[in-house]
């Protein structure tokens, strides 16, 4: 995900409250934001059995296919 791109989550993530619907390009799973660390340009994510992961800005691409809530 690029700089900007990765701004645009955070701050739709932290300023306007939505769970935005990310894709790791690692692994294929989908996760919805809850959180963002600037410093390390990462995303806390809950995945959709759950559980809760970070992954960094450079594994991972705003998911448009999937509805945010």
């Amino acid at each position: 995900m690029s700089t900007f791109n990765y701004d645009k989550v955070c701050y739709r993530t932290e300023q306007q409250d939505e769970s935005v619907a990310l894709r790791n390009l690692k692994t294929g799973q989908i996760g919805y934001t809850f959180g963002c660390t600037m410093a390390g340009e990462t995303v806390q994510v809950r995945l959709a059995n759950g559980e809760l992961d970070t992954w960094s800005r450079d594994e991972c691409t705003e998911d448009i296919s999937e509805p945010t809530s």
